[in-house]
């Protein structure tokens, strides 16, 4: 099993910035995909940046230059940096862990992902 806990949600205002956290736990180790999503009431879950076992990384258009995601593979646990934060980005803030993602197109998928977080909520307000 894979514990996945994100924290750092929050409110602040447009232009601001946030860091979320997901620290992992139980059977996961660096080899894993880890990802964030999010989902804003009324609308599906979207991916928003990933990561793999190498620290290649993939972004959503919509957070790119804007958003790093990072991991420390010591501490098990996974970051996103969210620099210059608009009120789109108001959602409840996901993170996503599988061993296999089959594919560079996959990775901002959440079929792609089985191990989830309870997620963290963001507020951006103008």
């Amino acid at each position: 099993q894979v514990q996945l806990v994100e924290s750092g949600g929050g409110s602040v205002q447009a232009g601001g910035s946030l860091r979320l956290s997901c620290a992992a736990s139980g059977y996961i180790d660096s080899a894993y995909y880890m990802a964030w999503f999010r989902q804003a009431p009324g609308k599906e879950r979207e991916g928003v940046a990933a990561i793999d076992r190498s620290g290649t990384t993939k972004y959503a258009d919509y957070v790119k230059g804007r958003f790093t995601v990072s991991k420390d593979n010591a501490k098990n646990t996974l970051y996103l940096q969210m620099n210059s934060l608009i009120p789109e980005d108001t959602a409840m803030y996901y993170c996503a862990a599988d061993r296999r993602v089959s594919g560079w197109s996959l990775w901002l998928r959440a079929s792609s992902y089985n191990y989830w977080g309870q997620g963290t909520q963001v507020t951006v307000s103008s």
